[in-house]
This record gives C-alpha cells, sequence and structure tokens, in this order.
C-alpha cells in the first residue's frame, strides 16, 4: 500500500486528510511539527508527503520552505505537495523553484487534492521500479556518472566555497547552480542569475556594480547592480568564459575582497556573495593562451563539477522524455501521451549536440503539434526534420565528434540564414560574440553581414 506522510500543526487538518487518504486507499502517518518530519524520514521513506508552509507560530511560509530543503536532502525523490491557508503566487513560486512538486491552498477540494496526488506517485512510477534512477531537485537520471554530482552537492551546498561548472550547453549546468544555492545555508537569500556571455565590455561595470544617476551620459537613473542584489546570497556568473580579459580584472576584485565601486561613487561597498560559475568552454586552455587570467581561473574553482553531456547518459532519455512529457501535459491540461518503443529507440539513436535542452525542446514541438495520444517514430522524425542544423541519428558506436557536430551545425544554420549572424546565433542557441569565435575556430569566413 502507498504510504503518504502528512505533516502539519493543525490535529483537524491531520485528522481530515488522513480520513481522505484512507478512504482513497492510501497508508498514512502523520507529524505535527519540522522535527518529527525530519525524524521520520530519516527512518522510513513515504511514496509522498504532504506538507504545510506554516507552522506555529510563524505564518510567513519560510518555516515550511526551510522544512521542504531539508526534507529533499534526505529523500530527493520523494515528491512534496505544500499545502498553506494562505495562498500566495510568490509563496507557491518558492516552493515548487525548492522542489515541490503541487502546491494545494486551504480550505482544499478532495477530488483537486487526490488528482495531484495521483499523477505525482505516477510521474514517479517508472523511477521507482529501477532502484538505480536518481532525482535530485529538477535533475533525473540513472546514469552512474550523476552520483558523484549528487554527493558533491550535497557535501558543498552550506559552504561558502566557490564553485566551477563545467559541461556543454544544454547539459544542465543552471539546475546544478540552482541546486547548491537551495540547499546552502543561503537558501532565503536572492540567486542572481548573469549571463556574462551577453553583457558588453562597455556595459559590464554598469550591469555588474551598479551606477548613479548622471555617471555617463544615457544614467538618467540610479541604477543597483547584480552584486549588490545579490548581497547575502548566491551570484551565478553563466558563460564565464566569454568574459573579455578587461572585464576579468574588474571580476576578480570583487572575488579577492568582496567589494566594488558603483560607477559615479567613489566609495567603495562591500558585499557577501557566495560565487557559482559555469561555463562550456576549457579554461586551462583560455588560461594557457592569455584568454582567461590565472589567477581568476583559480578563484573561481575551488570546487570543480562536470557535468556529462546527454551522449554519455543516452539510457537517461526514455526517463527525460516521460518527464518533459509529463510536464508538458500538467502546464497545458493534455491528454495522456503514450510514447511507442520505436520513438524512445529512435531518440536514444539522436546526437543531441544541444543535450538536455535539445531533447526537451523535440518532445515538447512534438507533443504540442500532433495532438495525439500515441506518439510515434514519425511524430518525432517529422519535427526533428524541422531543426536547424539537425543532424542524422547514428548508433552509438559511430558518434560524431563533438567538434565536427558543432561545424556541421553552424554550416547548416548559415545555409538557412546565409549572412544573418543574430539568427544564426539564436538559432544556434549561442550569443553573437561566442559564435563568432566559432567562426573563426572553424575557418568560416565572417565577412560582411547583416544583421537586422
Amino acid at each position: 500500500m502507498i504510504m503518504i506522510l502528512i505533516s502539519d500543526d493543525d490535529s483537524a487538518v491531520r485528522s481530515s486528510l488522513s480520513l481522505v487518504l484512507n478512504r482513497a486507499g492510501y497508508e498514512t502517518a502523520t507529524s505535527s511539527n519540522p522535527g518529527e518530519t525530519i525524524d521520520f524520514v530519516r527512518q522510513q521513506l513515504p511514496e509522498l508527503i504532504l506538507m504545510d508552509m506554516n507552522y506555529s507560530p510563524g505564518i510567513t511560509g519560510e518555516e515550511g520552505l526551510t522544512l521542504l530543503r531539508q526534507v529533499k536532502l534526505f529523500c530527493p525523490a520523494v515528491p512534496v505537495i505544500l499545502i498553506t491557508a494562505w495562498g500566495s503566487i510568490n509563496l507557491a513560486v518558492k516552493g515548487i523553484q525548492a522542489g515541490a512538486f503541487d502546491f494545494i491552498t486551504k480550505p482544499w477540494d478532495n477530488r483537486a487534492l487526490l488528482k495531484s496526488i495521483e499523477t505525482a506517485i505516477s510521474l514517479n512510477k517508472e523511477e521507482d521500479t529501477d532502484p538505480k534512477v536518481f532525482r535530485f531537485d529538477k535533475m533525473i537520471g540513472k546514469s552512474p556518472l550523476l552520483t558523484p554530482i549528487f554527493h558533491t552537492i550535497t557535501r558543498i551546498a552550506s559552504t561558502n566555497a566557490s564553485v566551477l561548472i563545467t559541461g556543454e550547453s544544454g547539459t544542465g549546468k543552471e539546475l546544478i547552480a540552482e541546486a547548491i544555492h537551495a540547499h546552502s545555508n543561503r537558501r532565503n537569500r536572492a540567486f542572481i542569475k548573469v549571463n556574462l556571455g551577453g553583457i558588453s565590455q562597455s556595459l559590464f561595470e554598469s550591469e555588474m556594480f551598479g551606477h548613479k544617476k548622471g555617471a555617463f551620459t544615457d544614467a538618467r537613473y540610479d541604477r543597483i547592480g547584480r552584486f549588490e542584489l545579490a548581497d547575502k546570497g548566491t551570484i551565478f556568473l553563466d558563460e564565464i568564459g566569454e568574459l573579455d580579459v578587461n572585464c576579468q580584472v574588474k571580476l576578480l576584485r570583487v572575488l579577492q575582497d568582496q567589494t566594488f565601486e558603483v560607477l559615479g561613487d567613489s566609495k567603495p561597498r562591500r558585499v557577501d556573495v557566495r560565487f557559482i560559475s559555469a561555463t562550456n568552454r576549457n579554461l586551462q586552455e583560455q588560461v594557457a593562451t592569455g584568454a582567461f587570467r590565472e589567477d581568476l581561473f583559480y578563484r573561481i574553482n575551488l570546487i570543480t563539477i562536470r557535468v556529462p553531456p546527454l551522449r554519455e547518459r543516452r539510457d537517461d532519455i526514455p526517463l527525460l522524455v516521460n518527464h518533459f512529457a509529463q510536464l508538458q501535459i500538467q502546464q497545458n491540461n493534455l491528454k495522456p501521451v503514450e510514447i511507442a518503443p520505436d520513438a524512445i529507440a529512435f531518440l536514444k539513436r539522436l546526437p543531441f549536440p544541444g543535450n538536455i535542452r535539445e531533447l526537451k525542446n523535440l518532445v515538447d514541438r512534438t507533443l504540442l503539434v500532433s495532438g495525439k495520444s500515441l506518439l510515434t517514430i514519425a511524430d518525432f522524425e517529422r519535427q526533428y526534420e524541422q531543426c536547424p542544423g539537425k543532424i542524422a541519428p547514428v548508433n552509438s558506436d559511430s558518434v560524431l565528434p563533438l567538434e565536427e557536430m558543432e561545424k556541421n551545425m553552424i554550416g547548416k544554420a548559415l545555409e538557412m540564414y546565409g549572412d544573418n549572424y543574430t539568427k544564426v546565433a539564436a538559432a544556434l542557441g549561442l550569443t553573437r560574440q561566442a559564435l563568432y569565435r566559432r567562426l573563426e575556430k572553424y575557418g568560416i569566413a565572417s565577412q560582411d553581414h547583416n544583421d537586422t
């Protein structure tokens, strides 16, 4: 029988929920406070947890969020449905971001509650049949390559150590950064994401440090920089390998002494920020060529986490496909969809140079466009044919080298969009700056072009 833990400080709520769930055929256990809840999940593993967000005397919901994050450390695969008497979109979003499956407000509708429970358990059904399947926050898989990543996150999350996450585009580096923050002592503070590849050298100081009104010609008002917004929290520096050397010098100072100066204000400001960086580039090679400062490199990678590309964990593709399909069904109120075995086999043969991001895009598009209850290989082939820069399916023992795949994709995109590099970069999921570097790398002529 499926065991559901009900964690709520109100005895009437615990009794009422137990009655509803017992009648629906579930076994229940109860806890009245966060301590009892943690003790329970340490000793036995429920299939689902119904968790109050507002334990006396607090009414902000923060105590529920804290408990949620603690529970996720002990049983990351168990779905949690949050319950609160104070319906709040912002609070609901925080709960979902922290790993909750769903959010229910009091007084609840029994049918809606049971439906949410049924959906949560069914989504976990495939993973639960395989003891090797892992869930950690939003990361899903059964590849042994994920195990050391999860262990590293749990070991270093509560520290202030700087972390460098490496891996190809679309592998889920941002999810790992979010998981580190969610399990850290800064989890109730800001998590500020910065795409350094999208910030030009001229705007770097204004974006990162802020500016005072009148600091330069277009400074019509005061602007708070990203570092100040991240004070007491975490800043995630994505695509740090794209950063100009001059900007690297300015960033280094903040990492060294956590101080900076707002443009137009000479008074130094101090912040308390945890740094997490990510890159799809080989920074050691960039250090060797002088493109990346060695002192900055050693500052950002006290801990390094390498995220494997999807081609190294192909057995996770069926799990990911099912997960993405169920998310679409839930988010768009679609009818249940079955994915044929031949379609899964086809997806496992695809090279996916865009990794998990590309897989999700293909699954989402196929499911939404087809409108069918059974998705076959033909449905996925049809949508894959329309992907810019697509590469033919390959056998697992004949995968193309990554650089050759990337060069082919750039060539296909150039054929489709000509010299409009803005559209080429967008189709490939790159910044124009990153595209130009790849054109130079592969000896593809970067002639006059039209970006309009």
